[in-house]
């Protein structure tokens, strides 16, 4: 009987204990609000990105890992600009080169030697 009288009084702690925590310590929260775990520094959206950002660039831990959406969109960022990037040099090469192969080599060179006719020196 006293073991039981001993629990309930335990048990009534607990509920207070539990109670005033929820509630709170009057008009002052007990905790701060937390403000959401979100890239801080991301990449720029007025220019180019360049290696000191993604150096600099730190994502978001979450609970099992990093925050896929946030992963996501800083993967798809990069690969638009890779992609821009690489087709400027594709357009950039192609100004730069010959317009055609003809062009690069001539047929009248001295020296040349069409084998495809069976010309020879």
């Amino acid at each position: 009987m006293i073991v039981f009288f001993f629990l309930m009084i335990a048990l009534v702690v607990v509920v207070a204990a539990v109670t005033l925590a929820v509630i709170g310590g009057g008009s002052e929260a007990v905790l701060p609000e937390a403000e959401p775990d979100r890239v801080a520094d991301g990449l720029p959206e007025t220019r180019p990105v360049v290696r000191a950002d993604i150096d600099a660039l730190r994502l978001p831990v979450a609970p099992r890992g990093y925050r896929m959406a946030e992963v996501d969109d800083v993967l798809e960022r990069l690969a638009a600009e890779l992609a821009e990037r690489d087709a400027r040099i594709a357009q950039l090469t192609a100004a730069q080169a010959p317009a055609s192969p003809a062009d690069a080599a001539p047929q009248d060179a001295p020296g040349h030697v069409d084998l495809s006719k069976g010309g020879e020196r």
